[in-house]
């Protein structure tokens, strides 16, 4: 009836779940899934929709980019009742999507060790840390955990979650992931993340997180820094001998030259009333008095790039182990966290977010986490067939196999996407001239008014 070459798509999307359940067996066993729920002390019935039904249907509605519970039925292949489905996936609590993560994602990196040729950086392991956003919907309960910018006019808005993820530099995998409100400072979220940190680690970040609080918190756990210095701090590398000087609040001197642009210098601490907001007084106190930070600069010259010159403060003192050059292009590799929220919220669709409750929000989220994982190990895995960097390997290719192959079929070769260093792209859209008006006060003040929107649209 259907060619050789092309199965029934029913039979297909049938097959989809138990594609995932063979996928998740792998890194993420229901045995995992029992103990995490008993670690945390949840308990349930035995009932058709228990923890590892639940997230299973959970990660397989996610994958086929945030379908309706309604539509779960068909992919599943089972009868699902969306009543009871909702209820289950408000009894999971969300530590235990955070305990499943981490398993996840020690597992996936253990199985990816011998796949990615750069396991180390100089004999240390990467870790990259960034913040985004997403979009939730207007209720209630979402709006008193994740507030509206302060800029929309109340009604008019949407909920703006705050999310703070440590990515493994190497494999693109998350290790963790935690949600704020939007005005959070990015460090507050980022030093919940320093406990899974040890010695050996290297954590990379963005202008957010440079200050000496940080920096200094990582030195006491005997972790390395190399963050972006912001634009507005003045260094300068013509001093000559130690005559202090002021940077935002924190006394140096330098102590070496090490090169053109580049030297190392002693921070001091800056003075209580200097003490970041996010920071106890306690934790405050217990900051070492001094640190030494190497502070250089590079050029960027390569076309397309907004930035021209980039300052660098990291812990990383030595020349001979670490070169300035070798520096600057692990700092290139920082974008990648930008790229993999990109893949997070363009690709997997998870810009703007479903579920009307503020635990749902982020158990929603942390599922599209658990989902960005498993496909990463299918890029992993590919790649290390195709023999080309992983990070090459098409990540909405990955996802389209995932959905369409059926269970213990042969990973085919997928798209290898084209080098794409420096490449320039306007971030602009041409205008779609969508007939719907803006919104400038609230949906049911405008019922009232037809006049003012102009009436049922054409």
């Amino acid at each position: 009836m259907f060619p050789a070459n092309r199965r029934p798509r029913m039979v297909t999307i049938a097959h989809a779940l138990d594609r995932v359940k063979d996928e998740l067996g792998k890194y993420l066993p229901a045995p995992a899934i029992v103990e995490a729920c008993m670690k945390v002390g949840h308990r349930w019935r035995k009932r058709k929709f228990d923890p590892v039904t639940t997230i299973h249907l959970f990660v397989l509605q996610v994958l086929c980019f945030n379908t309706a519970i309604t539509h779960l039925r068909h992919l599943a292949g089972m009868a699902i009742n969306g009543a009871a489905y909702c209820k289950a996936r408000m009894r999971l609590p969300l530590t235990v999507l955070q305990h499943l993560l981490e398993h996840s994602a020690a597992a996936m990196a253990r199985a990816a060790g011998h796949v990615h040729h750069c396991a180390q950086w100089c004999g240390l392991r990467v870790y990259l840390v960034d913040a985004s956003s997403t979009i939730a919907p207007d209720t209630p309960d979402v709006r008193r955990k994740f507030p509206q910018p302060t800029g929309q006019k109340p009604g008019c808005g949407l909920p703006v979650p705050k999310l703070v993820g440590l990515f493994d530099a190497c494999s693109g995998l998350i290790v963790r992931v935690l949600f704020f409100s939007l005005y959070t400072h990015d460090l507050r979220g980022a030093i919940r993340l320093h406990p899974l940190l040890g010695a050996g680690d290297l954590l990379v970040g963005d202008r957010a997180f440079c200050s000496y609080a940080h920096l200094g918190l990582l030195w006491m756990r005997q972790v390395a820094g190399l963050f972006r210095m912001h634009q507005r701090r003045e260094v300068d590398f013509r001093r000559r001998g130690s005559r202090p000087g002021k940077l935002g609040g924190v006394r140096w001197r330098r102590i070496r030259r090490l090169g053109r642009r580049d030297h190392v210098v002693e921070w001091s601490k800056p003075a209580d009333h200097h003490r970041p907001a996010w920071m106890s007084q306690h934790a405050y106190a217990e900051l070492p008095p001094t640190l030494l930070v190497r502070e250089l600069r590079y050029s960027i010259v390569r076309r397309g790039q907004r930035t021209r010159q980039v300052t660098i403060a990291t812990t990383l003192l030595d020349p001979l182990l670490y070169p300035r050059e070798k520096i600057a292009e692990l700092y290139g590799l920082r974008w990648r966290a930008e790229t993999h929220f990109a893949e997070l919220k363009t690709v997997l669709k998870m810009r703007r977010v479903k579920c009307q409750t503020a635990e749902g929000v982020q158990k929603e989220m942390a599922v599209y986490c658990l989902v960005y994982n498993l496909v990463h190990m299918i890029m992993l895995e590919a790649a290390r067939r195709q023999k080309v960097p992983a990070d090459r390997i098409s990540f909405l290719d990955t996802v389209r196999w995932l959905l369409s192959a059926a269970p213990g079929e042969q990973l085919p070769n997928l798209i290898v996407n084209p080098r794409r260093e420096g490449r320039h792209e306007p971030r602009v859209m041409k205008d779609l001239q969508d007939t719907h008006m803006k919104m400038t006060v609230p949906r049911r003040q405008m019922k009232r008014n037809p006049a003012r929107w102009g009436g049922r649209p054409k």
